[in-house]
């Protein structure tokens, strides 16, 4: 095997999750007659935690407005955790794909933006029968990805060298949290952003279907 640890974001990586993240969003937009947003909007939205997609969904004049931007968080996570698995969905051949790693011996981990409750909901619903080595989340006054903490954790739960670990994720904050970390990366194209953004990145490969990633992988 090419790698004994993959280490997988959750949101536009493993599960389209765009779906229920807009939906939610829009909810606090219209409860406050400010504009909502389209989904290809949202893509560009997401990525660095609930605050930061409240912030770019909000006006400019409301998003410095910090005590603002905490009502409208918390209006989001209220609905958000009630609507958290409406709309999404794995992506195709995700399953099979993490249940083929760990019968090859590879070890699997998330490590998400996502706040830590969010992640291991989703992670529990949608991959119930895969045995992951650590569920990361974002937790409070941890830091957001790409700062490598999260990655770190992981790997400290292992016994695997850092050539043998490799990042996929969908987004350059992905990327660049791998590098910060000194491991391998790579980006899938079927997410939130665009492959011209993985490369920029950095990103060792960049793939566009689920058949490219299990050749990177070796399986």
């Amino acid at each position: 095997m090419k790698y004994d640890l993959v280490i997988f974001d959750l949101d536009g990586t493993l599960l389209n999750t765009i779906g229920d993240l807009a939906a939610s969003v829009d909810y606090v937009m219209r409860s406050r007659n400010l504009p909502e947003h389209t989904d290809t909007e949202y893509r560009q939205m997401v990525g660095g935690g609930i605050r930061r997609l409240v912030e770019r969904a909000l006006p400019a004049t409301l998003a410095s407005d910090s005590e603002y931007v905490d009502e409208c968080v918390m209006q989001f996570r209220r609905y958000y955790v009630d609507n958290i698995d409406r709309y999404t969905t794995p992506y195709d051949g995700m399953c099979e794909l993490l249940a083929d790693l760990r019968r090859a011996g590879v070890q699997v981990a998330v490590a998400s933006n996502k706040f830590q409750h969010g992640t291991e909901r989703l992670v529990s619903k949608f991959f119930a029968d895969i045995d992951f080595l650590a569920v990361e989340g974002n937790r409070e006054g941890a830091p957001f990805k790409p700062d490598p903490a999260v990655v770190e954790r992981i790997m400290e739960r292992s016994s695997v060298s850092r050539e043998r670990v490799v990042m996929v994720g969908d987004s350059g904050i992905d990327i660049r949290t791998a590098a910060a970390a000194n491991i391998a990366s790579i980006g899938v194209a079927w997410g939130f952003r665009f492959a011209e953004e993985l490369r920029e990145a950095g990103a060792q490969c960049v793939v566009a279907t689920m058949e490219e990633l299990r050749h990177e992988l070796s399986i």
